[in-house]
């Protein structure tokens, strides 16, 4: 990569570091703003399931039509449509209406993450590749954090206002990775067609183009750690507010201790493992750590061991993300990249959408239980790494 471009790259970071802070504005006051309007419960995983449906419904789309439009404008549409989806979630007030709202926001949101990875794909050289889906992955997590952190103590002054800061940054960012991205969009010389391009059920047929034994292994595995991994976090979300009676600031302050501590494992475990290891074994490695960490979660009554064990397992949360990731990106052809990095997607918000309703339901059972059952959901991941493994189907090294 040249100077200019490896330049432009950092700043497309940049741009993605104030998209995904701005992302989890909402996440801390969410617990809050459904006990204020009396919502039951099981509210707090539904409204996510929304939003996570139709990103897995559309991020195969949004892939597709990438191609003809290109990542920056996919990324414009995707930020103000996301902000659009924000604002109507802060003035809805009934169940149905913020299902709506929520639905709108997660169509939006599948081509946001789409285009990041495919943008990296397009304008990363092979060698470089993995070290900015890395980068890009870490900043995820980290940035992730510390916007949690700044939507809890912005919503100590109202859950309008933390609404409106999402709504505006958003926008904003849409329109910094408009003017700052290269164009990327692949020639067409076919008309538009809906049924071909914009068809997100076409869209998933045509996955038969790339797909094989070792991605559906894959993204059965994207899958597993998805559903995982959300059904934890929303779980903690509301357990810390329910259980702990926590406010949204203590929220903020544990995401931001969390991302300080991802942000050193990914800068520093994660590239180490994908520069000096064989990545699927130390991903089976790393996801069995996970649900260990996850077991500890749930075996904990006191808050200090339930405090400690946490923190510890979004370490491991954090170096899993760009391994899956580059997994598959690896496993990719060129030529279907952006098809698999939106199937990689579609996966991980299926994982989502069960993962929400998921954590809704258990936690009425039980408020622990589904730590328990995301401990077993990375064990279960481990397993299936390690059985393409022996069986030579992931033989690559990064």
């Amino acid at each position: 990569m040249s100077k200019q471009q490896n330049r432009r790259m950092y700043l497309f970071l940049v741009v993605v570091a104030i998209e995904i802070m701005a992302a989890n504005f909402a996440h801390p006051i969410t617990p809050t703003l459904l006990k204020n309007l009396h919502m039951p419960d099981y509210m707090f995983g539904f409204v996510y399931a929304g939003m996570s449906f139709t990103n897995f419904l559309f991020s195969p789309m949004w892939a597709t039509l990438g191609k003809r439009l290109g990542s920056k404008k996919t990324l414009l549409i995707c930020c103000c449509g996301y902000g659009l989806g924000q604002f109507l979630f802060m003035v809805f007030k009934t169940p149905i209406l913020i299902m709506i709202a929520r639905m709108v926001s997660g169509f939006f949101v599948g081509g946001i993450f789409v285009s990041q990875l495919t943008y990296i794909i397009h304008k990363a050289d092979y060698e470089n590749r993995g070290k900015f889906l890395a980068l890009n992955a870490t900043i995820q997590t980290v940035f992730g954090a510390f916007g949690f952190m700044i939507g809890g103590f912005s919503g100590l002054i109202s859950t309008e206002f933390t609404f409106m800061l999402q709504v505006v940054t958003l926008v904003a960012s849409g329109i910094l990775f408009y003017f700052i991205l290269e164009e990327d969009k692949e020639i067409q010389t076919e008309k538009f067609s809906f049924s071909k391009e914009a068809n997100p059920f076409r869209a998933f047929f045509n996955a038969r183009k790339f797909m094989n034994v070792g991605f559906v292994v894959l993204f059965i595995v994207v899958f597993l750690t998805s559903l995982a991994t959300t059904t934890y976090d929303q779980s903690l979300n509301y357990y810390l507010k329910d259980v702990f009676n926590f406010n949204s600031s203590y929220n903020g302050i544990m995401k931001a201790v969390v991302g300080l501590i991802s942000l050193l494992a990914n800068t520093t475990i994660s590239l180490w493992i994908m520069r000096h290891t064989n990545v699927a074994k130390s991903f089976v490695v790393v996801c069995m750590i996970a649900a260990l960490l996850l077991f500890g979660v749930y075996m904990s009554v006191d808050v200090i061991p339930f405090a400690f064990f946490n923190i510890l397992f979004f370490g491991a949360n954090a170096i899993y993300i760009p391994l899956i990731q580059d997994l598959c990106a690896k496993h990719a052809d060129e030529a279907h990249s952006g098809e698999v990095m939106g199937f990689y997607n579609s996966m991980k918000s299926m994982g989502m959408v069960i993962g929400g309703v998921y954590a809704g339901a258990i936690y009425t059972i039980g408020p622990k239980l589904s730590f328990l059952s995301s401990s077993i959901s990375f064990g279960l991941s481990a397993c299936l790494i390690f059985i393409l493994v022996i069986k030579r189907v992931l033989k690559f090294k990064s």
